[in-house]
């Protein structure tokens, strides 16, 4: 199998009370795991069988196998978005919460005018989007972007696909199995607690990664 479920960057319990223990372990082990699962199994006999990085199958999506390019784009998508999504956020107090700075804390107050000026943004972002789907942050021709896209659609598969396009930097799962436990459909509750667990440093990796 090409994917592989990553492991977390903490324990389950490391974001409470944020993001509950319960809900970091059916999320993690259950749901992204699934997306793997799925992911792995439609490609299996495609050119992308053995692609470790899903960012690239879903950069490549029109090259995917018709019959099979709609499992790839759900499961695949939800697998990548996973896997960044784990990856910039950390406990708050150690390395989670708090404002960016350098470059990118330059640039979001270039673009939004203030950080809370740019987390208003992103937050409508999130509550906006109808049924399930994800908030981002992209690096867009040098600038930074505030959108979001339905389901597991990443930014990666441009515009024409996700209705949204550019290089994810941040991105926040609005679907309900990411907060339903601890806050029933208060999905505008839910992201007002994460900002306490977003890990800027990682963030500003991806900025510059991004702008080179």
């Amino acid at each position: 199998m090409a994917f592989a479920l990553p492991d977390l960057p903490y324990g389950f319990d490391a974001l409470e009370p944020a993001i509950d223990t319960q809900t970091m372990q059916i999320h993690h082990g259950k749901h992204h795991q699934a997306y793997v699962d799925k992911a792995n199994a439609a490609l299996k006999d495609t050119p992308f069988a053995e692609e470790t990085d899903p960012n690239e199958v879903i950069s490549r999506l029109p090259s995917v196998p018709d019959q099979v390019r709609g499992a790839v784009r759900n499961n695949a998508g939800g697998h990548a978005n996973h896997a960044l999504f784990w990856s910039i956020m950390a406990p708050s107090g150690s390395g989670g919460g708090g404002a960016p700075g350098g470059a990118l804390g330059d640039a979001i107050t270039q673009t939004f005018n203030s950080f809370d000026d740019f987390k208003t943004r992103f937050a409508a972002a999130g509550a906006t989007r109808f049924g399930s789907g994800w908030a981002w942050l992209v690096v867009s021709g040098g600038k930074l972007v505030v959108g979001s896209t339905p389901n597991q659609d990443s930014p990666l598969m441009g515009e024409d696909i996700a209705g949204f396009a550019g290089t994810p930097i941040l991105g926040l799962d609005v679907w309900e199995h990411a907060y339903y436990l601890r806050y029933q459909n208060r999905r505008p509750d839910y992201i007002s607690a994460w900002w306490d667990v977003v890990n800027w440093s990682a963030v500003a990796e991806r900025y510059d990664a991004a702008m080179a």
